[in-house]
């Protein structure tokens, strides 16, 4: 095992990389982690919630101990290159983030995680970075019979899922060409606490609950899915950069597979079990780029990363209900 001490995270504001921050901190894996975020799908007091940090307001190179935040985007080459420069580890998760999105516009979602992409890729290949991390996904697969590998024919059928398939193109090509040690890790769908602002399926509920609305369901709700807990996720991040020797693409999932009904019915028990009244399940039309079933196969990231999912659905889900009630003062539901 190799403890790098200076970690950048792209995105690092956001429900991921405040979870590994975190996660580096308790283990003392780092000694300074660096922020680079234009505070889009998080805000300099989401991240305040979880550590002390510094704003690094003159853009300066020099590292610190501690955590400091960059206010950049990865679209705009000279910030990156001045928060990548002296970095041992990158981590880079900061991106145009789901299907829909992707869909309603797909030329942002190309410059941000395509173009973005590529910046992180230069600028660390020019600051000789040790080891690149990369948040890719399922998508770039698309519709295709699970369980999903590092091998499945890949084909895409949301921009979103060819933007991050393009990332995994470029990681392959950057570790092949220069030497860059990259890892592109696919993520199955992420949950867990400080996931107010997601979008995806169980940030979503819960956060409908406390709207005071209805839980939507896009299709019948037999559409399967991969639930990971956030800390398991962060996690296989922190062994690709501190133990695995190959870089390459892995999937970071649980190889467990589990219906939007069934997720609603463990739900459901969870809130009653905290005398917090079930919203009614309204069910609608079937989304665009929408897969039917998505699970994958792990057996490369547990050899590979030395890396095992450690929490049950129903004990995330928990965890994560906890977080929601602690952080939503209303009790409004959906009658």
């Amino acid at each position: 095992m190799v403890n790098f001490r200076r970690w950048l995270i792209t995105g690092g504001c956001g429900f991921i990389g405040r979870t590994l921050i975190h996660q580096l901190q308790n283990s003392g894996a780092a000694q300074s982690i660096r922020v680079l975020d234009n505070l889009s799908g998080g805000t300099a007091d989401d991240l305040g919630a979880i550590t002390k940090f510094t704003i690094n307001d003159e853009e300066s190179s020099t590292w610190r101990d501690g955590v400091e935040l960059f206010i950049g985007d990865i679209l705009d080459k000279s910030s990156v290159e001045r928060s990548v420069k002296g970095a041992d580890v990158v981590v880079h998760l900061a991106a145009n983030t789901g299907v829909q999105p992707s869909i309603k516009n797909p030329r942002f979602d190309l410059d941000t995680n395509v173009v973005g992409t590529f910046n992180l890729l230069e600028a660390s290949r020019e600051a000789k970075v040790r080891k690149f991390i990369f948040a890719s996904s399922g998508a770039p697969i698309g519709n295709s019979p699970p369980p999903f590998t590092e091998t499945s024919p890949c084909k895409p059928i949301s921009p979103y899922g060819a933007s991050k398939l393009a990332g995994e193109a470029y990681c392959s090509a950057y570790q092949g060409s220069f030497g860059l040690e990259t890892y592109a890790l696919r993520f199955s769908n992420v949950y867990g606490p400080h996931s107010g602002k997601k979008g995806s399926v169980v940030a979503k509920f819960l956060s409908q609950i406390f709207n005071g609305e209805c839980w939507q369901v896009n299709g019948s709700g037999t559409q399967t899915r991969d639930f990971i807990f956030s800390e398991d996720l962060v996690d296989a991040i922190i062994q690709a950069a501190t133990y695995a020797q190959e870089g390459g693409l892995y999937q970071v999932a649980t190889s467990e597979e589990t219906t939007i009904n069934s997720l609603i019915e463990l739900l459901s028990k969870i809130l009653e079990d905290n005398n917090i009244a079930v919203p009614k399940v309204v069910y609608g039309e079937h989304l665009p780029g929408d897969v039917p079933r998505n699970y994958a196969d792990i057996r490369k990231s547990r050899l590979g990363l030395q890396w095992e999912p450690r929490t049950p659905l129903e004990v995330g889900l928990r965890k994560t209900v906890d977080w929601f009630v602690e952080n939503n003062a209303n009790d409004r539901v959906c009658q």
